[in-house]
């Protein structure tokens, strides 16, 4: 079957689960990695998506119109994600919850911004999916650049005089979350011995964990996702060699634990300030009790996704995503589930703030800095 036929019927079929739309819904694409290495993010912005919009229909609605949740399938693919982006827009959808992957965001928001489609994504961090300008494309999340500068300068205090190699998967995520953190260090004086790409969806990396070994690296920084990184950890585990690994915001998944094991034990990653622990996630968090589901990860930044974009709607007075937009960009804090949010005008968060989590048997929790 031709793909663009396949797509097609995966989303219809998506939409027909989501129930019946009425004409005056307001029409919410959830677009992540449903299927794929990732699932687990875009099971996040799933479930992020439909429990808010579930609260604010009960409250009422947006101006009196109920949101409806359509989730759409991009497997953390740039190809695919076009595919679905132009879906979207054939469907008439004007807002979009996500997409979570930067290499699938960043060539989808062309189709948004040539159609007038808002996009904000809860987890993509490349500074360019803003950087083009597009007034229409926003993020609820910390750029890679902000990351970075944050945790470079503690590895290079922490580990200083050891060695340190800086890895990535060659995606727009995992490499330029990584360069920022190089670049970083050699600013603070530490020059890794050695930064190279690896190819993600490999079942042996023992090769480069062998280099790793060889080369006496005793920290290794890994710009990349969760599934890569528990892999190289287990085969770092059998060859005897402690893998003190550190990574950005892909690892706050359960998940990871799972692939890793007890190799996985004492691995730190940078993320957002947990947003469970806002006071003003204590309703949303007994949503998901009730559902028996714990929104780790990505699923309270969803979350928020659809609450600003219900607020911005209220304050245009419009569904018109430019106006939308133009109505959150100006700076006003939206309050959402991870307290109140600023947006600058290129529609990136203001001020974001971040925690080094550590995993220990199986959980993670922040470390004291």
């Amino acid at each position: 079957m031709h793909k663009a036929l396949i797509l097609s019927l995966t989303g219809l079929a998506l939409t027909l689960a989501a129930g019946p739309v009425k004409a005056d819904d307001i029409k919410i694409a959830v677009v992540g990695p449903m299927t794929g290495p990732v699932a687990t993010i875009g099971e996040q912005q799933k479930r992020g998506g439909e429990a808010a919009a579930a609260a604010i229909n009960a409250a009422g609605g947006v101006m009196g119109r109920n949101i409806k949740i359509i989730v759409e399938d991009d497997a953390c693919d740039p190809k695919q994600a076009v595919a679905v982006a132009n879906l979207i827009v054939g469907q008439q959808i004007k807002f979009v919850a996500g997409h979570a992957c930067s290499g699938s965001s960043i060539p989808a928001s062309d189709v948004y911004a040539d159609n007038n489609v808002l996009m904000m994504s809860p987890a993509s961090s490349n500074p360019a999916l803003t950087e083009k300008g597009h007034p229409t494309i926003m993020r609820l999340y910390g750029r890679d650049d902000a990351q970075g500068a944050f945790i470079a300068p503690w590895i290079a205090q922490k580990y200083k005089g050891k060695t340190i190699a800086v890895l990535h998967d060659k995606s727009a995520y995992g490499k330029g979350l990584a360069t920022v953190v190089k670049d970083k260090l050699n600013e603070a004086g530490v020059k890794e011995v050695d930064f190279e790409g690896i190819n993600p969806g490999e079942k042996d990396y023992s090769a480069i964990v062998t280099k790793l070994k060889n080369l006496g690296a005793e920290v290794v920084y890994y710009g990349g996702y969760h599934t890569e990184a528990g892999l190289m950890l287990r085969q770092a585990a059998d060859q005897g060699y402690k893998l003190n690994l550190i990574m950005g915001d892909s690892l706050a998944t359960a998940e990871f634990w799972a692939i890793a094991g007890p190799a996985g034990e004492g691995t730190l990653f940078t993320f957002p300030t947990d947003p469970r622990r806002s006071p003003m996630a204590a309703k949303a968090l007994e949503q998901f009790k009730a559902q028996n589901y714990e929104p780790e990860g990505f699923t309270l930044f969803s979350y928020g996704v659809v609450q600003a974009i219900a607020e911005g709607i209220k304050r245009a007075g419009s569904d018109d995503p430019l106006k939308v937009a133009q109505a959150l960009e100006n700076g006003q804090p939206v309050e959402t589930v991870l307290g109140p949010i600023k947006f600058d005008a290129k529609g990136d968060i203001q001020d974001p703030r971040y925690d080094i989590n550590l995993w220990s048997a199986g959980k993670y929790a922040p470390i004291a800095q």
